[in-house]
């Protein structure tokens, strides 16, 4: 099997900044709002270099959206940043109607998801925003694992026509995926191959997906690891063709299993392939402040947990 090995951690919401300062470079079409976090947004380069393309909304995430829709009015192309609950749940009417309902071009782009957000505790951990946003039509939902993806997302989603949610992070994680890789827009990534079970996974359980199946190799399971960076559209035929193989499934993600990718997974099998299937994700909770190592533990989002669905899902081949 092939390893996955990593020279440095770095935070996912860096991706996502870095990218944008190179869009500013690369494409004057496109504009920047916030809802009063730029540092956490790491949007500071990006004003730095292009202050008359940046809009400082402050606390009114509803009237940020309703700004980013009009300016795409005029050909920009704007892209929206604050924490992924106030991304989503604060302002999902304004998304509905205004960006989603009318197919307007605004990329909503989203930090601090998940249980990773950490001490801030629970009113700021979304868990259910993958679901809410999927369930727009016309929405694009992308979820990178680690900080060479969301830049090259970033970078990919301003070519895209249409509204894109993009989901990241706050903690510094492995940064696993090469520099150079194309980032398609709906098109999952295989990175081991395997015959005894088919592991997919989003965002950082793509790691631990990969650290799970390392453990299990050591112990005579052979594991297949897809990174599905793109929630909708799902790539549905990587996910067929592997079950095909293995007989047998593990969803991964940092979400509640109700409404996210485990969800769209599940719902491809049905109508194709009924194939045994195990969920890794939060089930049907909030979260509650901590560490982002200890929060992933508790809730069953590491390595330990994918091992422990691996061996289920195997049992019920």
């Amino acid at each position: 099997m092939k390893k996955y090995t990593y020279t440095e951690k770095k935070d996912t919401r860096s991706g996502f900044g870095d990218g944008l300062t190179e869009l500013g470079r690369t494409n004057p079409n496109v504009v920047a709002l916030c809802a009063d976090l730029i540092g956490s947004l790491k949007m500071d380069q990006f004003i730095k270099e292009n202050p008359e393309r940046f809009f400082q909304v402050g606390i009114a995430e509803a009237n940020m959206i309703g700004i980013a829709a009009g300016l795409t009015v005029g050909g920009k192309i704007p892209f929206t940043g604050t924490f992924a609950n106030f991304s989503t749940g604060r302002v999902y009417d304004q998304i509905r109607q205004s960006v989603a309902y009318s197919g307007k071009n605004v990329k909503i782009c989203a930090s601090h998801a998940g249980v990773t957000l950490g001490e801030d505790g629970a009113t700021h951990q979304i868990l259910e925003d993958i679901g809410l946003m999927k369930m727009l039509p016309e929405m694009t939902v992308i979820n990178p694992c680690d900080y060479n993806q969301t830049k090259a997302a970033t970078i990919a989603i301003a070519d895209h026509d249409g509204p894109v949610y993009l989901r990241f992070g706050r903690p510094k994680v492995p940064v696993f995926m090469p520099e150079d890789a194309k980032f398609e827009i709906g098109k999952g990534i295989q990175l081991t191959e395997g015959t005894d079970v088919t592991i997919v996974a989003t965002g950082h359980l793509v790691w631990e997906s990969l650290q799970a199946a390392e453990q299990l190799e050591a112990e005579g399971i052979s594991a297949e690891v897809i990174n599905i960076h793109t929630i909708k559209p799902l790539d549905e035929e990587i996910i067929l063709k592997s079950v095909a193989k293995t007989g047998c499934i593990v969803t991964a993600e940092e979400h509640n299993i109700i409404g996210g990718l485990g969800e769209s997974v599940a719902r491809t099998l049905s109508l194709n392939a009924p194939t045994v299937q195990e969920f890794v994700g939060t089930n049907d909770t909030f979260g509650e402040s901590g560490t982002p190592d200890q929060l992933m533990a508790k809730y069953g989002l590491d390595a330990a947990a994918v091992v422990k669905a691996v061996k289920k899902v195997i049992s019920r081949k």
